[in-house]
This record gives C-alpha cells, sequence and structure tokens, in this order.
C-alpha cells in the first residue's frame, strides 16, 4: 500500500543454531498510525524491532523476509546506508534509558551528536536546536538541563530525554520498546501525552513494544498480538478490546487486577512462554492453553482472516478446525475467594500488629573539609500508620516520595530520626540489635529486584535456609530442609528447584523464591516493595494469588508499596497515599480510590490508563516532585496543585475527616469547607 510507512512480510530471525526467535511475522504501519506489539517477555518483541533496524546480537541473524520503509527494502541496503535510516528515518526509544544514554556525555552534546549526522547542525545551531528539542518534551530549564549528565536526571527526565534525542532525526517512524514499564503513572501520563502531541503535530508513525494493555487501550489503533516469535492474532484496538480471539490474548485480559475481580482469584496463565525452537509442530500455545485438543499439538495453525479484516493464527477458528459453539466459548469464570471475615484465617481486624506514630527519617547533608551539617533530606517527615491482623495496606505515590525508606525504616534497616514503630505491641526503635533481631523474623521484606536480592552465588536451598539458620529456627540441617519443601509447596514450586542457581529461573520464579525466603522465618508482616512492577501481567497475576492465598491460610498482613492502582485495588483493604515524605490521604481502598479527595490522589488515579475506555479527565501535574532537601513551605503540593491558595503556601494543612476510615490533609476541607 503507498499510504503505508512500514510494510513487514513474512520476517524471519533465528540463532546460528536454527532455533528461530522471531517466525514469519507480516504486519503495516501506516503514515500517522500507531501499531502497538503486545506479549509477555521472551515472545519475540524487541527482537522484531532490532531486527528492522538491523541491530541484532551476536549470534542472531535475519534469516528471511523483507522489510520495507517508506518504500525502501531496510535489508537490501549497505550498512553505510543503513546508518543514514537509523535515528533519521527511523528512530528507537529503548526501554532503559539509564543504560541507552551515555554517561560521560552531557545531554547537550548526545542531542547534536544526532542534529550533527542527521540534520548537519552544528555549533550555535546545534545548541539552540538542542534546546528547542528538551522544551518540546517538557524538560523545564532546558537551557541549564542541556548542560547536566543523565545520572542528575530523574527517571521520567531520562525518557524525555531518549525521546528529544530520537526526535532530533525527525524520523517518519518511531520504535518505542516498553517506553513507559518502570515509570510512574503520572511520568508514564506526560510520555505518553507527549507521543500523542509529536503523532499529531508531524504525522509520525509509531511501532509501540509494551505489555501494558491500558497503554495500548490509549494509544493503539493496530495491536499485533505474540507469542513465541510468532503474531497469534492481529485486529483494531476497538475489535480486540471489544472481543478478543485467541485464548492467549482472552488469558492475558483475565489476567488483569481490579476491583470486580477483588474477592476471585486472577486467572495467571500456566507455565512459561517456551523455549526458542522448542516446538517445531503444533500451535506454541497448547501446552498453557485450556481450549487444546489433539490437532492442537499435531499440526500447526495457519492464518485465518476474519470478517472486519482480522487475523488469528488458531485452529478454533480455522473452517473444519471446531465446531461453532467452541469457537465462541469463553473460559469458565474463577472461584470467588473468601471474603474478610469468612472462614478462620482471618482474625479481629481491630487488633493493629503495626502501629507506627510520627515517624521521621532525616539523613544530614554534609559539606566542607570538616563535614558539617548543612541541612536535612526528609525521605520520611512525620508519617503514622497501622495494620490490622490478616490486612493489607498499600502505600502509593510516585517515585521519590519516600515509600521504600519507610518500609526499611520500619523494619530498622534505616534507623529513624525519631517517632515511634510497635510491632504486635512493642517498641522497636532503639532496641539494640540482639533483641530486634529476634524481633525482626516476625516481620519480612519482599524487594523490588529479585535477582539483584538474590545471591547469584549460593543454590535456593542456601538462600532459603541461611535466615532459618541465623535465627535458629530447625534443631538441625535435615529439619530445616524439610521446612524448605513446604515452603516450595506453599509458593508453587517444584521441589527440585531448591538445587538450582537463582539465574535458572523466570523472573516470576524468582520473585516467588524471594517470597518464600520471607515466609522461611514464619513471619506475621510482609513489606512488599514493588513486587510486581516489572513483571508482566501473566506472571504478575501468579503473584498476587500467591499473595492472597498465603495471606488467607497463614494470616498474614502486608504493607504493600507501589505505583501500580490497578494492583492495589485487587489486593489492598486500606490505601494511603504519600507526597514527599508526608501522608496526604488515607482511607479505606473504596474510599480512596472511588472518592478521592486531595488533588494528588485525583491526579494519580486520571493518569491510570485503562482498557474499558471509561478514563476521566486527565489532570497535568506541573513540574517534577520537588527535592526533600528543601521542601516547599507550606502544603508540600502547592507548587503543583491548580487549587492552592494562599493558605497553602503559609502552613501545612491539618487531617479533615470525610468518615470514620478517610482523612485528607488538604485546606479544600477545612473545618468550613467540609
Amino acid at each position: 500500500m503507498m499510504n503505508n510507512i512500514l510494510d513487514v512480510s513474512s520476517l524471519v530471525t533465528q540463532l546460528r543454531n536454527g532455533a528461530r526467535i522471531v517466525d514469519d511475522i507480516s504486519f503495516s504501519i501506516k503514515a500517522g498510525e500507531t501499531f502497538a506489539l503486545l506479549g509477555e517477555s521472551g515472545c519475540g518483541k524487541s527482537m522484531t524491532a532490532l531486527s528492522l533496524l538491523r541491530l541484532l546480537p551476536d549470534g542472531v541473524v535475519n534469516a528471511g523476509g523483507t522489510a520495507q520503509l517508506d518504500g525502501v527494502n531496510l535489508f537490501d541496503l549497505r550498512e553505510r546506508d543503513m546508518r543514514n535510516v537509523r535515528g533519521g528515518t527511523a528512530a528507537m526509544i529503548f526501554q532503559e534509558p539509564a543504560l541507552s544514554l551515555n554517561p560521560v556525555m552531557t545531554v547537550g552534546q548526545q542531542i547534536a551528536e544526532v542534529l550533527t549526522l542527521h540534520q548537519g547542525l552544528r555549533g550555535a545551531a546545534a545548541q539552540r536546536r538542542s534546546v528547542d528539542l528538551l522544551d518540546q518534551v517538557g524538560i523545564p530549564d532546558a537551557a541549564r538541563r542541556m548542560m547536566e549528565y543523565p545520572f542528575q536526571l530523574s527517571g521520567g527526565m531520562k525518557q524525555r530525554v531518549m525521546i528529544a534525542m530520537a526526535l532530533a532525526g525527525q524520523p517518519k517512524l518511531l520504535i518505542a520498546d516498553e517506553p513507559t514499564t518502570a515509570l510512574d503513572v503520572t511520568i508514564q501520563a506526560q510520555v505518553l501525552q507527549l507521543l500523542r502531541d509529536t503523532q499529531a503535530a508531524s504525522g509520525m508513525s509509531l511501532l509501540l513494544i509494551t505489555h501494558d494493555l491500558g497503554v495500548v487501550a490509549e494509544m493503539a489503533h493496530q495491536v499485533g498480538v505474540m507469542y513465541a516469535g510468532q503474531i497469534v492474532e492481529q485486529a483494531s484496538r476497538a475489535q480486540l478490546f471489544a472481543r478478543p480471539l485467541h485464548p492467549y490474548t482472552q488469558k492475558l485480559f483475565a489476567a488483569l487486577p481490579g476491583a470486580m475481580r477483588r474477592n476471585q482469584p486472577l486467572t495467571a496463565i500456566p507455565g512459561n512462554v517456551p523455549p526458542l525452537g522448542s516446538i517445531t509442530q503444533g500451535c506454541r500455545f497448547t501446552p498453557r492453553c485450556d481450549r487444546a485438543w489433539a490437532l492442537c499439538s499435531e499440526q500447526t495453525p495457519g492464518w485465518t482472516v476474519l470478517d472486519g479484516g482480522r487475523g488469528v493464527r488458531c485452529h478454533l477458528y480455522q473452517e473444519r478446525g471446531a465446531r461453532s459453539e467452541d469457537r465462541e466459548k469463553t473460559p469458565s469464570p474463577p472461584t470467588p475467594l473468601p471474603q474478610a471475615g469468612e472462614g478462620s484465617s482471618i482474625l479481629d481486624p481491630r487488633s493493629s500488629i503495626l502501629e507506627v506514630s510520627d515517624l521521621k527519617v532525616h539523613f544530614p547533608i554534609r559539606k566542607g573539609i570538616l563535614q558539617r551539617v548543612v541541612g536535612q533530606v526528609k525521605a520520611v517527615d512525620g508519617v503514622s500508620l497501622e495494620i490490622p491482623q490478616g490486612h493489607t495496606l498499600a502505600l502509593v505515590g510516585e517515585s521519590g516520595c519516600g515509600k521504600t525508606t519507610l518500609g526499611k525504616a520500619l523494619l530498622q534497616l534505616i534507623p529513624p530520626t525519631a517517632g515511634s514503630v510497635k510491632f504486635d505491641g512493642h517498641e522497636l526503635t532503639g532496641l539494640a540489635a540482639r533483641e530486634l533481631r529476634t524481633r525482626r523474623a516476625a516481620m519480612q521484606m519482599v524487594f523490588q529486584d529479585p535477582y539483584a536480592s538474590l545471591n547469584s552465588k549460593m543454590r535456593v536451598a542456601e538462600v532459603l535456609e541461611e535466615g532459618m539458620a541465623a535465627l535458629n529456627i530447625g534443631s538441625n540441617s535435615k529439619a530445616r530442609q524439610a521446612r524448605l519443601d513446604i515452603l516450595l509447596d506453599q509458593v508453587g514450586l517444584e521441589r527440585t528447584a531448591k538445587w538450582r542457581y537463582p539465574h535458572e529461573f523466570s523472573g516470576g520464579q524468582r520473585q516467588r523464591i524471594a517470597i518464600a525466603r520471607a515466609l522461611a522465618v514464619s513471619p506475621r508482616l510482609l513489606i512488599c516493595d514493588e513486587p510486581t512492577s516489572a513483571l508482566d501481567v501473566s506472571v504478575q497475576a501468579q503473584i498476587l494469588n500467591l499473595l492472597k492465598s498465603l495471606q488467607r491460610e497463614l494470616n498474614l498482613s502486608y504493607l504493600f508499596i507501589t505505583h501500580n492502582l490497578a494492583v492495589v485495588e485487587y489486593i489492598a483493604h486500606e490505601v494511603c497515599v504519600m507526597y514527599l515524605g508526608r501522608i496526604v490521604e488515607r482511607g479505606t481502598a473504596e474510599e480512596v480510590l472511588r472518592s478521592p479527595k486531595h488533588p494528588y490522589t485525583r491526579a494519580l488515579l486520571s493518569a491510570v490508563p485503562r482498557i474499558d475506555g471509561s478514563g476521566v479527565e486527565r489532570i497535568k501535574l506541573e513540574g517534577d516532585l520537588p527535592s526533600p532537601a528543601n521542601p516547599p513551605q507550606g502544603c508540600h503540593f502547592a507548587p503543583r496543585c491548580a487549587h492552592a491558595g494562599e493558605s497553602c503556601r503559609a502552613g501545612y494543612p491539618p487531617a479533615t475527616s470525610h468518615s470514620a476510615t478517610h482523612t485528607v490533609q488538604c485546606f479544600l476541607y477545612g473545618p468550613d469547607l467540609n
């Protein structure tokens, strides 16, 4: 088609040993259109993008197919000509900007490099254009920021710099590989809006690689669902979200958390994406599909085009593949979970296992030869909360607001500056190390990155037994090993897995090991720090199901630190919203998420992409989170708040109650305005 900016036909990319990573995929993108490649990690999405730009790693080769960009066959170009395409006709935003930006070059130098290569700009002209680009992507004080290095920028700013570099060559096609995966919802909303605005202004096409269905719903015109190197379903956004056809796509939708599924287990997809080249016959989704029959293992399904131009790779939709009633069959609804108060596993919620009062964590700022204290970083500044036995309290807020510091201070991994932390009625602040060690067994932490928190040189059995031995749990190693087998059963791993090393597991399996390690010392409270932030939606469903079942069986309490509000809707009983070291709103999950009061909470909720199209009007936050070393006078949120008045800048607002459980700290709800 003449109006297609990109045409990909029968693309094959494989390892030198013959295992196919990208296997016979075809799609096209029109000018000004967004095409989303959706699927789990390991299905070949990023490798597809690298194939198109001929940036394949060693040992991976293009083995067939064509890719025409703006009428030019990319695979026929000499490498010299291909360098002009990269960054010029086509540009790419990589998943991790911190690894993609050069740490020893300023932001301005890196943008100017692109301008010189593709636009022929140098010197003052390149500097002016660099400032314009940084302004365009919403970086404040662009002339100053241009002279800074990547480490001086926040995660959201680094991502915006990557976009500025990509736009510098005025590309006709922009490839965005998971551009918002690790970003807060507010920064994610800004980045997505920036991409939409750029498309509207320049007519640029976008190939969006993601596993986030909410982002797809907000951004895409056309969607290709990818699994094990193949596109298994392709449709317009409206068609896909109205009625997904392939069993894999249906399971991705069913795995999404939310308030409507609060008392049901999520439909997790069993197993993992198969290893490359392991399935050469039949449908690759068969081992994980509950609708598969004999034909699925014996014969590879072909590509079937249905009404409306959508396509699917599944025997259910082939003319002689299955009966019509089988095609319309939808997965059976999951069995409801017992609600709080049902059965004997949930104790009296009025008995709080953790009580925190006016907790502060301040870090001194030292300068000069004598290292005199010249200020304080107020990471946590007067937080009070409590967690009932058997309940989940979600702590939400942007990166840098102090959530993780608070979690570590509760465990006394970071000594609090002031305040009280009572666990099971016992004060932890100021305890001697020996006493603290015995108390800490009942409080454990699950960290955000399981690979970084597990010792790569120790087998799983050693990792799990280490804490038990340190706290004298179990009479001997044999008794502890028996306990480990039970733990592995609880978290859904094979008992033989304990003899393997962390690198031999998938991300979801490693997170299960991290949870098993925390459970090894029989805790009553788990502090979960972003445990699902980097996981696919299917693996996230497995972890959330596991945490819920463990809470029922063991009566565990959770402090769940996250910026994923869909997860909060599904798992939390209560919610605390944190901003710059302080709690600005708290209440039950229903109160905070359905009837938010604080302008910051409203802004967070408005930024969440929704798959049902029921999004509220976007509230744009101006600027970035202020520094906790120099917080604003009065209400800390006032500089970014559209409702701020003189009283907001004069003093910090008191707490106002809207119900017995719902409080907010905002002058909009003072005694006369409530």
